[in-house]
């Protein structure tokens, strides 16, 4: 919160209500304290918490509730609202990845491989069908402690869930995990954490490959420099570069190379002191710079989101709730759940929206402030209480007592609050304040926010916790704790001893939170809270440690504490505050000392004040500059250099300004010591001398060091005796003449003293008199100076002197120093003065003054050296007076343009101020006397009526005077509108009876009307312009009665209009007559039709003549009225005359009570219609129909409300089915009319009633099914209501009923069986049932009887004897039961028994079903006793030696089959029983089984499968003995539990033999494998033999397997053809310890010897192959022996010292590094500096190639031609190291090739080497004589040959 930082701290969080934590079921936190204050208290909140503090500081965080009568208004304007918001992603505040880029890891992990296990990383590594990222596996393993807590702890499926996140987790992937881990990064890991401790410590990765690790550290690149052991600065370049080819990225400074470290793969550079946090000592390895060890991809923040109206982030908070909780409540305890689980990656993704961080001052305060538009629901007095409340957060900071009140911008978050708007799930991560402050967060409105707490004083521990539970993200982001994007369960935090303390924030409740104290939260649902920061004064230590953690992490500070702590210190401030701020003070004080003093030791001397600060009382009114190191403000002081004018350290990073020495460094300081300690003695404001001592006590007592001194040759001195050694010096300086160079010299001598305290105020004192005394003594000398230029050359650009500086200069008495041009100085002041005398006699004179005495003394100032004062007022007064001349003579000249009167006047007035005598004065009094005449007769007429004539008179009368009157102007513009008007009327009068625009006319006329009115002069027109204005109207009038029609008063009124004013006879008026006159022939025919009631066409007639016609004439309204109501009626008779041309049974049904409706509109109509009478007619036919129908509906009661049913009941059957008949005649008559009508559906109801009985009298005559029973039934429950209550109707229902139950209980099935109650109780409801039913009684008798029947056989079965009920008996009961019987006991009984053993056979089945797929349950179960019993045998004949003559899978003999006997074990098998084909190539006469077989290959693995993929499907043996435990629970005996017990008895011995065989194997550690090896090929042929499965003995057996696999492959490692390398003898000694060989075994201990002699070997040979030639070549060759008798593999090494053996050059050396050419003729090497070569040839000839062909060597050096091969030109290269290879391996073949050729035997290995590793010889034979030759270019060096 606050300036320089890219991310504020957010202030409002979650908190509680209660003393109890709501969730201490889950998290077990206790709560944090909660407080009630009282109205008193309530009123002073620093106050209030000064209070609290020692109580509540002990839990970080507290919540105090106010009093009910404080509740402020809701401040914003909740409908108009918007904010921006931000995203954030909940799921991956804990479970995220750290930002990691992958093309870092990539590279070190190659780099690593490369250097340290020979090979290369592999392009792709699979897990699950996709690419795994190796960078992120390898972090996730870290996070959770390593791979060795990994795998303790049983973690990798919280690493699966990581890397896969939508993947489902099992088993085999976690082991895949695991194994891939294993494979590709635990070696990196291994050395990561070697790494580490090497460097003692924890946060730095990397690798060594391409440079060494030695003790002086050197850099293998040209740009990296770094300090060795002995503090000399190496540095190593193959070409000159320019300075500071390399700059910091922090500082940008190219400065101070040697402690710069360079990025390995970016190359950027970093000091080490400018890190965040800094770097103490070079890393191990290879090092990364942030920016490449993160990932922008990957990396974590809160990504801003889209401004939203309050209205729009409510529904999403909304959908967001219902979608996670439903409408339902959810308690606080499930809701805290929920969020920990989101956080800990295990509830999925979620998103959700914040609006954290709004600045009120710019979306508003949810407080009231006097700034605000108050709401107009709020009453005044209400605002303003709130407005000034201490508690409302706008003016917390600034209240008494706060340490804030001095600060003077504003800060947002800190000094101006900040506004959230939460919905569920928004957090605010773990974080303290900015700057350690308070914070004070109040919750306006909405769901609660729940808050979680570390004390301050546990601040350590809470980081030492996250980093250790979040390695991986720390080392990506070590500031990880300032970017408030990370949170941890608090309960990880409680695991480590960290206490925490939860708070639930209510809305009403404020939230404190304490300095340094660690907190974070989330928020249950929408809310508003608003939050500040506050500084009381036991703030300021906090504050101290703060700006110390800013420094430490180089992050720019929202403040400057120093800066802070002075401004308070000049302010008024509480007496409370004291003590903390005189703490802090002398804390400052003692640091700034001690760094001053230690710059001063260094070499520092010179120092100059900082510039005071214009309002040194508030803090932030300057911008202070920052250190370019840790980014502070430099407040106190600073350290500058020439070098960098722009470029500022702190003292502490002094060194790392720049290179220059130190003394042209200068050290910038704001207050001396002394105003230092006298600041700090402001704080105690008790004026106590014992307070003032203890103080002093305490500035001593912070350092108290002995006085301040320095070395210098021959001894030292103190800073005391240098001080006074210069006051000594320069003490006299004063008296003596003014020197500028002496006084400069014992300032700058000087400042090595000024910053120190009162000690040095002598100096200060005298350096203050210097320093005035120079200022004084230049300004004398440079005022002489510029007298004398200006006297001397007036006309040069040099400026006088100013009177008042020279007066001041000369004023002072005595004078500052001895400076004797003050005197010639004097003598021009007294020049000057007399004439300053003159002027302001002048210039205070009241009478007028002559212009020409004025110049006069004019022309003496200018010729004056000095400049007067009263000079520019002469020479204003003066030129004013010419001016005003000059205008007066132009106004009274002026002939073309008018002078306006005002300017006469203005003019006249200042002729009055000038006091000048001017002959223009009396020219301006006659002009104004004319102006006044004129001015008088304009206002004399202006006062009366005009005339267009008198108005022309005075016009003309001054016509050409010159001046502008206004009054003249007003009358001519009155004339002039005059005038105008006159012309528009005459104009517009002209033919006006002609024009066709009367509209245009009229208003025209209007407006020359209305412009009349505004005239100041009478005009003869108007009364005429009056009439033509009524005719101009009566024409429009007569246009639109024409255009449109009006009725017949409005046409008679309108001619009578005319008349009157005489316009009758125009064509326009006598058109409209015409009309009128047919308009009155058709008003008379109108009548004449409504009187006779004529045809419709009669009618119509009339109005189409009507509309020919612009008038309208009375009865055409009634005649329209009428053909309309006729047109209407035949349009709703439509349907009904149309009727014979419907559909039948068309959906349009006709209402007869709409055709009766017609009937009677018909009489009403003033027309006459033929369709009348055919309506009528209609409407008869419908009422006879209706009269059918009714009768049809009495007929049927008749027939249903018989009332003797027992005797008529069956006769109605054919009356019913008649009457049904009828119904129907009649209901389809009527829908033929096609009318609605409301008989038909009673008809229609009346005919399915008497169906429905129709259908149920069929019934009576045979007996129906079920099916048909229910079917009618529910056709009778959808009968008419008014025909249910018949009496006919009541009986067959209760018949129908009865037959339907009847028939349920006859019917037994499954689904529904019914009781033998239930029988007897149809039979006993028959005699209430009024239609006999004899065949369904009979049938109802019958079951009872079968019932009754089987019910004795189950009772003779269960009275039988255990062992003699049978299992066919049981199944034909239940085959019986099943289809006689009632629902009993008994059939219960019988289903349930079995069911029991047919589930316990199904589940012997289901046990045996994989090794017995397709045989009987009993002959399953005697396969099983068989095998178990042939599995025990074959442990039994383990030890003999004679083999069976039996197969040891079925134990048969070959006598169909034919047998093989196993060479090794001797055991016989048919080719068939091991999965062989007759054709098997095994089949042969030396025959190895798959079991030795599979023993001696060694390829053994534990992955709980069948090693050898044959025998039986394997099965459970626990599940048989489950068998035995519930066949106690069968009701009969079976023969299967007999073989099932003999089984499990046999199953328990088989079992306890191959335990044993097993036991001993593990126990084994010896070297013969033969032995456990065949007792392995015993245990696994008795388990496949038997088919079954136990897992506890399967997994010992794959154990013993795995250890014995990996003994065989230790055992061809060992003595195999082939030697192994190093790293494969590693791994399998890994794999070792994976299976867990014990450390006694005989092959791990010969692995292990072995490797270890491998290893020292190998680093002996690779510091041999780079020793420059060091060790002798016999040594070399006997190393090369040694390598080559070891057993393992060592061919890189070997290599390294082959090549090391070549020898080189007329020196005979190996390759040393040395610039080298080849011969281009016969490919041999030489050294520039062993044959002289200083610079590169273009073609180089050896001289022994140069000897033999007898060319000149001199020549071949310059030679000028190119060397061309294949048409190519090719110019030779020195060669580098890089490239060497590839000419050795060209060599090394020519070489050999020479060797063969010559055939030279030797006689041992070590000849051999000498004679691969000699010149080839026919060289040497040849040339070598030749060579002395040569010895004025070439030294031989035969000490060095061999």
């Amino acid at each position: 919160m606050g300036r320089g930082r890219p991310r504020a701290v957010e202030k409002g969080v979650l908190g509680q209500n209660t003393s109890t934590s709501p969730c201490s079921g889950i998290l077990n936190i206790p709560s944090g304290p909660v407080y009630y204050p009282t109205e008193d208290e309530f009123e002073d909140p620093l106050e209030f918490i000064y209070k609290i503090r020692p109580e509540a500081e002990k839990y970080g965080i507290c919540k105090i509730i106010p009093p009910k009568s404080w509740k402020p208004p809701f401040a914003l304007d909740l409908n108009s609202f918007t904010f921006p918001t931000k995203t954030q992603a909940i799921h991956q505040l804990q479970a995220r990845c750290a930002s990691c880029d992958p093309k870092t890891f990539e590279l070190e992990y190659n780099r690593f491989l490369e250097e340290h296990c020979g090979k290369k990383a592999k392009k792709r590594v699979v897990f699950e069908g996709e690419d795994l990222d190796l960078c992120k596996l390898y972090n996730f393993v870290k996070r959770f402690g390593g791979y060795d807590k990994v795998v303790k702890e049983k973690k990798w499926g919280e690493v699966f869930r990581f890397v896969r996140p939508a993947g489902k987790i099992s088993e085999c992937a976690k082991h895949v995990l695991f194994q891939l881990y294993l494979e590709h990064l635990y070696d990196y890991e291994e050395y990561y954490n070697k790494l580490n401790k090497l460097g003692n410590r924890s946060c730095r990765r990397g690798n060594q490959s391409e440079r060494k690790r030695e003790s002086d550290c050197q850099f293998s690149s040209s740009k990296k420099r770094r300090k060795n052991s002995e503090s000399d600065r190496t540095e190593i370049c193959k070409v000159k570069e320019e300075a500071h080819d390399q700059i910091c990225e922090q500082c940008k400074s190219g400065l101070h190379g040697e402690v710069m470290l360079l990025c390995d793969r970016c190359n950027k550079g970093w000091h080490m002191y400018c890190l965040s946090p800094p770097l103490q000592q070079i890393p191990p390895g290879n090092w990364y710079c942030l920016q490449c060890l993160n990932s922008e991809k990957d990396s974590f923040g809160f990504t801003p989101g889209r401004e939203l109206p309050l209205d729009a982030f409510r529904r999403i908070a909304d959908r967001a709730k219902k979608k996670w909780f439903g409408s339902t409540s959810i308690s606080q305890v499930e809701l805290e759940k929920k969020f920990w689980e989101i956080v800990e990656g295990s509830a999925g993704e979620v998103e959700v929206k914040y609006g954290s961080d709004l600045d009120t001052s710019i979306y508003g305060s949810g407080f009231p402030r006097v700034t605000d538009e108050k709401p107009s629901s709020v009453e005044q007095s209400t605002w303003d209480e709130y407005c000034a409340s201490p508690w409302n957060l706008n003016n917390l900071p600034k209240l008494p007592g706060s340490m804030l009140r001095t600060v003077h911008h504003s800060i947002a978050g800190v000094m101006v609050p900040w506004l959230y708007i939460g919905m569920l799930f928004s957090s605010f991560c773990w974080h303290f304040e900015d700057h350690c402050f308070y914070s004070m967060n109040y919750h306006h409105w909405g769901e609660p926010k729940c808050w979680y707490s570390v004390p301050g004083s546990e601040a350590q521990a809470f980081e030492k916790v996250m980093r250790n539970s979040l390695p991986d993200l720390f080392d990506a982001q070590p500031d990880l704790l300032f970017q408030l994007v990370t949170m941890l369960n608090p309960r990880v935090l409680q695991e480590n001893g960290v206490p925490v303390y939860n708070v639930l924030q209510e809305p009403g409740d404020f939230i404190i939170t304490f300095p340094r104290s660690y907190h974070g939260g989330f928020n249950c649902g929408l809310n508003c809270a608003e939050a500040v920061n506050f500084a009381p004064a036991d703030w300021l230590p906090h504050g101290g440690f703060g700006a110390e953690l800013y420094q430490l992490y180089r992050k720019a500070a929202v403040l400057s504490h120093e800066e802070l702590l002075c401004a308070v210190a000049r302010s008024e401030f509480d007496s409370k505050a004291a003590p903390y701020l005189e703490k802090e003070l002398v804390r400052v004080y003692s640091r700034e000392k001690s760094w001053r003093e230690r710059l001063w030791k260094n070499g520092i001397v010179n120092s100059s004040p900082m510039p005071p600060r214009m309002k040194p009382e508030y803090v932030g009114t300057e911008e202070d500059p920052t250190c370019i190191i840790c980014q502070q403000y430099l407040y106190l002081s600073a350290v500058a250099c020439s070098c960098a004018p722009s470029s500022f350290v702190c003292l502490e990073h002094w060194e790392h300004l720049c290179e220059c020495k130190p003394q042209k460094r200068r050290l910038l300081y704001r207050h001396t010591l002394a105003e230092l300690n006298d600041m700090v003695h402001l704080t105690d404001r008790s004026n106590n001398e014992e307070a003032a001592k203890n103080i002093n006590r305490q500035l001593l007592s912070s350092h108290n060091p002995p006085a301040l001194s320095k070395k210098i040759k021959g001894g030292s001195i103190t800073q005391m005796q240098l001080a006074e050694e210069w006051l000594r010096k320069f003490s006299k300086l004063l008296q003596n003449p003014y020197s500028s160079d002496a006084y400069r010299r014992a300032i700058k001598e000087a400042k090595q003293f000024m910053w120190a305290g009162h000690e040095m105020d002598p100096v200060r004192d005298l350096v203050k008199k210097l320093i005035d005394a120079q200022s004084w003594a230049q300004c004398v000398r440079d005022s002489l100076s510029k007298v004398e230029s200006w006297m001397s050359d007036r006309n040069s650009d040099v400026a006088k002197v100013q009177m008042e500086v020279v007066d001041n200069l000369l004023s002072l008495n005595p004078v500052p120093c001895n400076e004797p041009a003050h005197l010639r100085l004097k003598d021009f002041q007294k020049e000057a003065s007399q004439l300053t005398l003159e002027i302001d006699s002048v210039l205070s004179s009241c009478s007028n003054i002559l212009v020409s005495d004025l110049e006069t003394l004019y022309s003496k100032t200018v010729d004056c050296p000095i400049h007067i004062i009263g000079s520019e007022e002469l020479q204003c007064k003066l030129s004013s007076a010419k001016a005003w001349a000059e205008r007066v003579r132009k106004c009274v000249s002026e002939t073309y343009a008018r002078v306006e009167a005002d300017i006469l006047y203005k003019l006249e007035k200042e002729n009055l101020s000038l006091q000048v005598q001017l002959p223009e004065g009396e020219m301006l009094l006659n002009l104004i006397r004319q102006v006044e005449c004129c001015q008088s007769q304009c206002c004399e007429m202006l006062k009366g009526s005009l005339s267009v004539k008198e108005l022309e008179s005075l016009l003309n009368r001054w016509d050409g005077f010159a001046v502008n009157i206004p009054e003249l102007e007003l009358l001519r513009q009155y004339h002039k509108d005059t005038v105008s008007w006159i012309a528009r009327v005459n104009n517009i009068l002209l033919g006006i009876s002609e024009r066709e625009d009367q509209e245009t006319v009229a208003h025209e006329l209007t407006c020359i009307q209305k412009d009349a009115s505004l005239l100041r002069v009478k005009v003869e027109e108007l009364p005429c312009l009056d009439i033509e204005l009524k005719k101009a109207r009566c024409r429009v009038k007569a246009l639109k009665a024409l255009g449109c029609k009006m009725s017949m008063d409005y046409i008679e009124q309108l001619l009578m209009e005319a008349s009157i004013l005489q316009i009758e006879k125009e064509k326009l008026f006598a058109d409209i007559y015409e009309v009128k006159k047919i308009a009155v022939s058709l008003e008379e025919r109108a009548k004449r039709l409504l009187r006779n009631k004529e045809e419709i066409s009669e009618f119509e007639d009339v109005v189409r003549a009507s509309e020919e016609i612009s008038m309208i004439f009375p009865s055409l309204d009634e005649v329209k009225d009428a053909v309309s109501v006729a047109k209407s009626w035949l349009s709703r008779s439509q349907p009904f005359l149309s009727r014979d041309s419907m559909e039948l049974g068309s959906s349009l049904s006709l209402e007869v009570e709409n055709l009766k409706i017609l009937v009677s509109e018909s009489k009403l109509l003033k027309l006459s219609l033929r369709e009348q009478l055919m309506i009528q007619t209609l409407l008869d036919t419908c009422t006879r129909w209706e009269q059918d129908a009714c009768s049809a509906l009495h007929d049927t009661e008749w027939l249903l409300n018989v009332e003797n049913i027992d005797d008529e009941i069956l006769s109605r059957h054919s009356k019913i089915e008649k009457q049904i008949q009828a119904i129907e005649s009649v209901v389809e008559a009527g829908q033929g009319l096609g009318f609605k009508f409301d008989m038909v559906p009673k008809l229609q109801d009346a005919c399915s009633t008497l169906r429905w009985c129709f259908r149920a009298l069929s019934f009576a005559t045979a007996i129906p099914t079920l099916e048909e029973v229910k079917t009618n039934l529910e056709i009778a429950s959808h009968l008419p209501v008014m025909y249910t209550t018949c009496s006919l109707c009541i009986a067959l229902i209760d018949w129908v009923n009865w037959l339907n139950r009847a028939l349920e209980v006859s019917s037994q099935s499954t689904a529904g069986r019914s009781n033998l109650s239930d029988a007897e109780e149809v039979l006993r409801q028959y005699q209430n049932v009024l239609v006999s039913s004899p065949a369904m009684i009979s049938q109802l008798q019958k079951a009872i009887e079968k019932h009754n029947s089987w019910l004795d056989q189950v009772h003779l079965f269960f009275a039988l004897d255990f062992t003699d009920r049978s299992w066919d008996q049981l199944l034909q009961l239940k085959e019986k039961g099943n289809n006689d019987a009632f629902s009993c006991s008994e059939l219960d009984m019988v289903f349930s028994e079995v069911h029991k053993t047919e589930e316990w056979k199904r589940r012997c089945e289901d046990v045996l079903h994989p090794s017995v797929r397709d045989a009987h349950l009993l002959t399953a179960l005697s396969q099983t006793e068989n095998a178990l019993e042939r599995s025990i045998s074959i442990c039994e004949y383990s030890n003999r030696t004679n083999a069976r003559a039996l197969c040891i899978f079925c134990s048969l003999d070959g006598v169909n089959q034919k047998l093989l006997t196993c060479s090794t074990c001797n055991d016989c098998f048919h080719l068939q029983c091991i999965g062989g084909s007759p054709g098997d190539p095994n089949d042969s006469k030396v025959f190895s089984c798959p079991y030795c077989h599979f023993m001696n290959s060694g390829k053994i693995s534990r992955n709980g499968s069948d090693p050898l993929n044959i025998g039986r499907k394997k099965f459970k043996l626990h599940k048989l003995v489950e068998l035995l435990s519930d066949d106690e629970h069968l009701c009969l005996w079976i023969q299967e539990r007999t073989v099932l017990h003999q089984i499990a008895q046999k199953a328990l011995d088989f079992k306890a033999r191959v335990e044993e065989i097993v036991k001993f194997v593990l126990s084994y550690s010896d070297k013969d494998l033969s032995i456990i090896a065949k007792k392995l090929c015993v245990a696994l042929k008795a388990v496949h033999v038997v088919g079954a499965y136990d897992s506890e003995s399967n997994s010992k057996i794959e154990l013993a397997l795995a250890r014995t696999s990996w003994k065989i492959r230790a055992q061809r490692l060992l003595d195999g053809s082939h030697k192994p390398s190093i790293q494969v003898l590693q791994r399998h000694l890994k794999e070792g310890l994976a299976v867990g060989i014990p450390s006694e075994d005989y092959f791990r201990q010969r692995l292990t010897e072995v490797k270890n002699i491998a290893s020292q070997w190998a680093d002996m040979a690779k510091k041999v192959s780079t020793d420059g030639g060091a060790l002798g070549l016999d040594k070399v060759f006997e190393l090369i022996m040694e390598g080559e008798n070891l057993p393992v593999s060592c061919e890189k090494e070997l290599k390294l010292l082959r090549d090391r053996s070549m020898l080189y050059c007329l020196c005979r050396k190996p390759y040393d590094q040395r610039p080298m050419i080849a011969c281009d003729k016969c490919d041999e090497w030489y050294h520039f500096d062993c044959i002289k070569l200083c610079s590169l040839p273009k073609v180089y000839i050896c001289p022994a190639c140069c000897c033999m062909e007898g060319e000149d060597f001199a020549s071949m050096s310059t030679s000028g031609e190119e060397r061309v091969i294949s048409g190519k030109h090719e110019v030779p290269q020195t060669p580098s190291p890089r490239h060497r290879e590839s000419t050795r391996k060209s060599r090394k073949t020519k070489w050999e090739r020479v060797d063969v050729a010559a055939n030279i035997s030797s006689t041992s290995n070590i000849e051999q080497l000498f004679w691969k590793n000699r010149k080839p010889y026919r060289r040497v034979a040849r040339r070598r004589s030749q060579f002395e030759s040569l010895s004025p270019f070439i030294i031989v060096q035969n000490s060095s040959s061999v």
